[in-house]
């Protein structure tokens, strides 16, 4: 990663906005409609700034974050830390905000918006500050549960059609060896994956040997997030690669997942792990071991979707991710232009510096719900 030039914080803009989807979005912990996003706006005293986006959902059911909560971290917690750490560079801002345990995502949100605008102050696009190499990146989806398998036939239809190289859909309980059947039946040969969301535990192995009939890609994060072990027995009881998501939050986790042999695959979150730098540290310790990573979703508007563009330019990044086009979710986005797949399904990284994207400061102020600022001067 290059850090040309020093930057010297001004002061931190928080806006929460809330964006209704243009479908409801389930998994096994819940249904969402509408999105309460934080946007995170990082000025230097030059007055250029840099946006980050905060993944976290409206309620603590993917994990213990939430909107509220990550407010409440950044306003208390990480602006007078990243003060008293006079944070002169993008990669500082981890170790500035070490102290804050967990809450990840509030801090991934702060750390992305500086990383934006170190970028533009070299000059350079966001994903090339990083160290990407990617020209393109391959793009998958990641469909909800449906209330038929019939629905989720349309939807799957609706995708491929699209160009979209890979499908993920989510299962729990009672929803899940039926609708793989059912893709499978139309579609024998497409890439397909199947995401948990940690619905299951080890007694239902029997069931994911059964999956292991089906050629699916991969099962995501079939087991509790914090059950290294019990992965590792299902893993070496199937077929099918696991791979984890919600259990790998350090670049630790990643190293003793694969120790255990806990999965095969691994899923990197942006705002799961705090950021571009633990992104990075995770993604170089899978390359090591040569293990497939790819970019999953947190149903981004377009500053995290922009952010996730350019951390899946990174080498290793060789799986089709969940950053699909932003016409997937909204009606209209808050970047222009939206981030588009072409019909080959696969999105070319922005040319221009920092996330390449102009923020559409006019329809955030028209789906704002408040805003705070703090400053960060020294």
């Amino acid at each position: 990663m290059s850090s040309e030039n020093v930057i010297h914080l001004e002061r931190l803009e928080l806006t929460e906005i809330e964006m209704p989807l243009k479908w409801p979005f389930e998994t096994s912990f819940g249904r969402t409609t509408r999105r309460r996003i934080i946007i995170a706006k990082v000025f230097d005293r030059d007055g250029a700034a840099g946006y980050g986006e905060c993944t976290a959902s409206e309620d603590p059911f993917y994990n213990h974050e939430t909107a509220d909560t990550a407010w409440l971290i950044i306003v208390k917690y990480a602006a007078p830390l990243l003060v008293g750490a006079k944070v002169e560079r993008a990669a500082q801002v981890g170790d500035a905000l070490a102290r804050i345990r967990g809450n990840r995502m509030a801090k991934g949100a702060v750390e992305a918006a500086v990383w934006d605008l170190e970028a533009r102050a070299s000059n350079l696009p966001l994903w090339k500050h990083l160290g990407g190499t990617r020209a393109e990146i391959d793009c998958g989806v990641s469909i909800g549960l449906q209330e038929t398998p019939q629905k989720l036939l349309e939807k799957v239809d609706r995708e491929i059609s699209s160009g979209y190289q890979r499908i993920k859909i989510k299962i729990k309980p009672g929803r899940d060896l039926e609708l793989v059947k059912a893709i499978r039946a139309r579609y024998p040969a497409i890439l397909l994956s199947v995401d948990a969301n940690s619905a299951y535990t080890l007694s239902d192995v029997d069931l994911f040997k059964e999956l292991d009939q089906y050629n699916l890609l991969m099962i995501e994060q079939p087991l509790a997030p914090g059950d290294l072990v019990d992965h590792s027995k299902l893993q070496r009881q199937i077929v099918t690669p696991i791979c984890l998501d919600e259990s790998i939050i350090t670049e630790a986790d990643a190293r003793h997942a694969l120790e255990l042999g806990s999965c095969r695959i691994i899923n990197i979150k942006l705002g799961r792990v705090g950021g571009h730098a633990e992104a990075r540290r995770i993604h170089d310790h899978a390359v090591e071991r040569s293990i497939p990573v790819w970019c999953g979703g947190m149903l981004e508007a377009g500053i995290g979707r922009a952010h996730n563009i350019a951390m899946s330019t990174l080498s290793g990044f060789t799986l089709p991710g969940d950053v699909s086009a932003s016409e997937r979710y909204w009606e209209q986005d808050i970047i222009e232009p939206p981030v588009v797949v072409s019909r080959e399904g696969k999105i070319t990284p922005p040319a221009g510096a920092g996330i390449g994207y102009r923020v559409n400061e006019q329809r955030i102020e028209s789906l704002k719900v408040r805003r705070e600022e703090i400053s960060l001067r020294v």
